[in-house]
């Protein structure tokens, strides 16, 4: 997969951009003004950042795998080391499915319910492939989230958690905090 030189990377007009970030030139961009990027970031194709009001932030050594979308008005935080893997979908606004309102954004919002809310996913969270995260929810540091997962809810700091809703399977070893700090000092 090719990435983006630098100069390209700058061209974007993101709000912020690290260093040494990798970015595929089949990933599509929205309102990059409100996207920050930390160092070490690698985001491959077919992903689609589209930042709403609230932004989106990045941090550093994260992974967005091929085909992540994180799209609506709220903000969107992503924190170090955290990994989602391929076809993950983060929506910080959503229509409201029930009938009793009108969905889509080519509809005047007087006719729409659409709920907007702020994700915060923690530092070392893996998100499983094809995993779907809906507005108003934490995931704290730690989280792994198995494949084919909605998460709707928070979820507690080092948990593993699968299924439609997510439930907590069991707890997920924190070794991975040690190694980051090896990682780090290595890094300097």
């Amino acid at each position: 997969m090719p990435f983006l030189s630098e100069d390209l990377i700058k061209n974007i007009g993101f709000k912020s951009v690290g260093k040494s970030i990798q970015i595929s030139d089949k990933a599509s961009f929205y309102n990059p003004g409100n996207i920050s990027i930390g160092d070490y970031t690698r985001i491959d194709d077919f992903c689609v950042l589209s930042a709403g009001e609230g932004g989106i932030e990045i941090g550093r050594n994260v992974h967005l795998s091929v085909g992540v979308s994180i799209v609506g008005k709220g903000k969107v935080l992503i924190s170090d080391f955290a990994g989602l893997s391929a076809k993950c979908s983060i929506f910080s606004s959503n229509d409201d499915y029930s009938g009793e309102y009108m969905t889509n954004p080519t509809v005047d919002t007087k006719y729409t319910n659409v709920t907007v809310g702020d994700i915060h996913i923690g530092k070392h969270v893996v998100v499983g492939a094809n995993s779907v995260i809906l507005p108003n929810v934490k995931i704290n540091d730690g989280v792994s989230v198995g494949s084919l997962s909605l998460i709707k809810n928070d979820c507690d700091s080092f948990w593993i958690y699968a299924g439609i809703p997510a439930k907590p399977i069991k707890e997920r070893s924190r070794k991975l905090l040690k190694l980051e700090d090896n990682f780090l000092s290595n890094k300097i």
